[in-house]
């Protein structure tokens, strides 16, 4: 995997507003051809970081936040105790992030691998529990059958902003 531009690690840094230390790739540009969902590397200062797909598009927070604020991880969370077939893509989705991450670890960073194999997406635990919209919609985008992430993207009606702003003068 080729290292991540300097150009996209800036306007990465400006879209979340920190330093970031652990990015690996950007998974994900929107038309503008700024950085929309990053991998982050599973280590981040010597401790596990078990987000591995981190949503940094300004616009996409917004739209999750929005739909967080309508109750979704709730009516998520019903949706998995309810539905056999959803509770198990959900679940699926989670097994495929751990063994994404597990692959990325390199050899001096294994010693973390039980405890990154506990945990799903975001650090999840209870896989019928729903920690954050973000996520999931970032692990969709970056190519995991995620089917939260899948809903939560079809319920965003603009899927991008309208002048690729957050990229603006790195």
């Amino acid at each position: 995997m080729e290292r991540i531009s300097d150009k996209d690690l800036k306007v990465i840094q400006k879209q979340l507003g920190r330093e970031i230390n652990n990015v690996i790739a950007v998974c994900k540009y929107c038309s503008y051809g700024f950085p929309v969902v990053i991998l982050s590397y599973p280590i981040r200062n010597g401790t596990p970081f078990p987000t591995i797909h981190y949503l940094t598009c300004p616009h996409l927070v917004k739209e999750v936040s929005r739909l967080e604020e309508k109750g979704y991880i709730s009516k998520f969370e019903i949706k998995i105790k309810e539905d056999s077939e959803f509770s198990r893509a959900y679940e699926n989705a989670h097994f495929s992030v751990i063994q994404k991450r597990l692959n990325l670890l390199m050899e001096e960073d294994k010693k973390w691998a039980k405890h990154l194999e506990s945990v799903g997406t975001g650090g999840i635990k209870d896989f019928k529990n729903v920690k954050c919209l973000h996520l999931h919609l970032a692990d969709y985008l970056a190519g995991i059958e995620n089917p939260i992430g899948k809903e939560v993207y079809d319920l965003i009606e603009k899927k991008e902003c309208d002048t690729g702003g957050c990229g603006g003068e790195v």
